[in-house]
């Protein structure tokens, strides 16, 4: 048994759901429990958005750093968390980091000013930051590449849909009763989480001394520091100007700590980022398809709040109802995206995922100063639905497809790394262009209308790049991917559409519009 097995070595291990123990089941649940709090957390704290902002009188550039300090905290600090899981062992890590989530959350509930606000969803996405590629890589290690990993994936999957909708009810139930219950709910919930894993998750071996060794912190600060002055530069730009001094030395001051993390990236002898693992096409691809797919709905997602509940006057519930339908139509569908996988490949299911993302945000423009539910909200949260019941779990499996076992945290951290940092530039962007295309207290709603417009012009390019690199990955992949069996080497595209049509009931429409 391998130190970081959870059942027998990949080579003898379970390859189908019904093979699974009860313990293996007990331990995935535990693993999942963990991006159900995610999916949770960012949801619920969505929908609080425009509450935070009347509390304290926040502008829109400030209101993004409640979105953004999480995913700063996350995305920097992933890395580290990928190889203190590997390092120090996946089960402590794991285990330390969702106890910081739960004190994180009752800190960011009792905070009495925005600083300290974004300061515990800084902490509360450092946790998380280590408890992410700790439960994958301990997935990953466990079910062995092909189809049994593939059905983890999806139930994995799964969870995070879940969470998502749960918060998606939670959070407008609760910010009815007030913004900071948004923040503590969680609490109660990471410490279930806690107690199951302490029982249900294997101990592990301590790694061997050679394994053992020095952490990048130099690596992890600049990598960290950098991502930092990016956001804090594009939201700043606006205000001092793209040309101005101080902008072009941020994005100076940027380009060097980036070069500085690649040197000591090369140097160090036990990097965050073992360089050489980014000549995978298919993972690069895949984290280039993780922040395309998490930003461009990170940012949607901040101008949609603001959207139902500033312009329509909705109400924190009505809103999350609105949005209810993507997250359930990713819950039902996720389990089925492992099927596709295994006959079409991850390439051609990212790509049409990325394709309904393009169509859901396209579509989305027709807003108006009156509600359009039927004809533009509900069909656009349907195509959401559609784009990340394909796409997320495709990109996971297609990210660790082929990496060694003893680097598994680090592909889950680096993937992870994009969702989240694609998350923290496509809203700072998203709110760097309502700035300058809105005078809050002053403009008509017809003018704040068309500055959401203008922002949601930048999520749908977000969006076709990314489903333009994933037709690259349709090109580059006409095998299927090692441990990755097809039946229909040679379908495209347009024959995935088809099949998922087949499998999901009532989904004729919305299969008809990817296709187009």
């Amino acid at each position: 048994m391998s130190n970081s097995s959870l059942v027998a070595a990949p080579e003898t291990g379970p390859t189908t759901a019904a093979g699974w123990p009860a313990s293996l089941w007990g331990a995935l649940f535990v693993l999942c429990g963990a991006l159900f709090l995610d999916g949770l957390d960012v949801s619920m704290v969505g929908v609080a958005l425009p509450s935070i902002r009347a509390e304290f009188n926040l502008s829109t550039s400030a209101l993004q750093w409640v979105m953004s300090g999480y995913a700063l905290g996350y995305g920097g600090l992933l890395l580290l968390g990928g190889r203190a899981a590997d390092l120090l062992g996946r089960r402590r890590v794991f285990l330390i980091a969702i106890a910081v989530f739960a004190v994180a959350s009752v800190l960011g509930g009792l905070a009495s000013s925005p600083a300290l606000l974004v300061a515990a969803r800084f902490i509360k996405g450092l946790s998380a930051a280590f408890t992410a590629p700790a439960g994958l890589s301990i997935i990953t290690t466990t079910f062995p590449e092909g189809p049994a990993r593939n059905r983890a994936l999806s139930i994995y999957t799964v969870f995070g849909a879940s969470g998502f909708s749960m918060g998606l009810i939670l959070g407008g139930l609760m910010t009815q009763f007030g913004w900071r219950w948004t923040f503590l709910m969680p609490a109660p919930i990471a410490l279930v989480v806690l107690v199951a894993g302490q029982r249900l998750i294997p101990r592990q071996a301590r790694p061997a001394p050679a394994v053992r060794q020095r952490y990048d912190v130099a690596g992890a600060a600049t990598s960290t520091a950098a991502l930092l002055l990016l956001v804090y530069a594009i939201v700043d730009a606006p205000a001092r100007g793209w040309t101005s001094w101080p902008t072009l030395g941020a994005f100076a001051v940027v380009t060097l700590l980036l070069a500085l993390f690649v040197g000591i990236e090369r140097r160090v002898p036990a990097p965050l980022v073992r360089l050489g693992i980014l000549r995978s096409g298919s993972l690069v691809r895949a984290n280039v398809g993780a922040m395309v797919a998490v930003g461009s709905y990170i940012g949607f997602q901040f101008i949609a709040a603001l959207y139902m509940q500033g312009l329509l006057g909705w109400s924190p519930v009505k809103m999350a109802m609105a949005l209810l339908p993507g997250g359930a139509l990713v819950a039902f569908g996720g389990p089925r995206a492992a099927a596709l996988v295994n006959r079409f490949g991850a390439p051609r299911v990212v790509a049409v995922g990325m394709a309904a993302f393009v169509a859901a945000y396209t579509l989305f423009l027709r807003i108006g100063v009156e509600p359009r539910y039927l004809a533009t909200i509900l069909p656009t949260m349907l195509l959401v639905g559609v784009g990340f019941a394909l796409a997320f779990p495709a990109l996971n499996i297609q990210a660790t497809a082929g990496v060694r076992d003893d680097e598994q945290g680090l592909a889950s951290g680096l993937l992870q790394t994009s969702f989240q940092i694609g998350g923290a530039l496509v809203v700072a962007a998203v709110s760097a262009v309502l700035a300058a295309n809105q005078s809050v207290g002053s403009a008509s709603p017809h003018d704040v209308l068309a500055s959401y417009r203008s922002a949601l012009v930048l999520v749908v390019a977000v969006a076709a790049a990314g489903f333009a690199t994933a037709l690259f990955g349709v090109a580059k992949g006409r095998a299927p991917a090692r441990g990755i069996a097809r039946s229909q080497p040679d379908v495209g595209v347009l024959a995935l559409v088809s099949e998922v049509r087949a499998s999901t009931p009532g989904s004729d429409d919305r299969a008809r519009t990817l296709s187009t």
